[in-house]
């Protein structure tokens, strides 16, 4: 994806119109039309303000680098997901033991590996938990109980 591509897809994901982003950028509609047209390139002061208004690096902004920056707009996890989470997160450890029915790693259940890869599978499993609640949050919660 182009500067240009990006720079625009990243302004309609922030809900903005190229005046606003302008504006917070100190440039003009025209300059932002110009840069999502590919007609202008912005100098490198102008390239810093917009990768901090849309809250991505110079590098994602230019397309050199491909890792978006986590989702910001999600909901907040409450003292009672994170109960849920743990709770989950325990359920499903207890599942990884041979003989539960859950899928071994190289034949080997979860207490078998080493310490290192150990905690790297239950951190995994635990962002993996946050991240669908976030998510689960922000699309099963009716606007009018959303906390905006």
């Amino acid at each position: 994806m182009s500067f240009p591509q990006r720079l625009r897809m990243l302004r309609k994901a922030k809900g903005l119109t190229q005046e606003e982003l302008g504006r917070k950028v100190n440039v003009t509609k025209v300059s932002i039309s110009g840069y999502e047209s590919g007609n202008r390139t912005p100098d490198m002061d102008t390239l810093k303000a917009l990768a901090d208004a849309l809250d991505v690096s110079i590098d994602y902004l230019l397309g050199r680098d491909n890792i978006q920056p986590a989702d910001t707009t999600l909901p907040a996890l409450t003292e009672k997901d994170e109960r849920d989470i743990q709770k989950e997160l325990e359920r499903i450890i207890k599942g990884l033991k041979t003989g539960n029915g859950f899928a071994a790693f190289g034949g080997m259940d979860i207490d078998e590996l080493d310490e290192e890869d150990r905690e790297l599978l239950i951190a995994s499993l635990e962002n993996s938990l946050r991240l669908a609640k976030r998510i689960a949050k922000q699309k099963f919660t009716p606007k009018k109980h959303r906390k905006e």
